[in-house]
């Protein structure tokens, strides 16, 4: 996985949390960090606000993976 990879990922969901980027990526948290803020120094995604699940929501999370972030550029 690589950062083209990742800014695809969230331009298309348009909003997804930590939590789903590590399932569907198949990558951890700590490979996520400098990649998300990487992303946001572009000024193509943003944090969002935390909501209590995700839309696919099958288990409840960790709270740190409870995290959102949001594509903010228009393509």
């Amino acid at each position: 996985m690589n950062l083209q990879e990742l800014q695809e990922f969230v331009c298309n969901f348009q909003r997804v949390s930590i939590a789903e980027m590590k399932l569907y990526l198949q990558v951890d948290r700590q490979t996520l960090n400098p990649m998300l803020e990487s992303l946001m120094q572009k000024g193509v995604v943003q944090k969002s606000a935390t909501a209590e699940e995700c839309e696919t929501c099958q288990k409840k999370c960790d709270n740190e993976e409870i995290e959102f972030y949001e594509w903010v550029q228009s393509a």
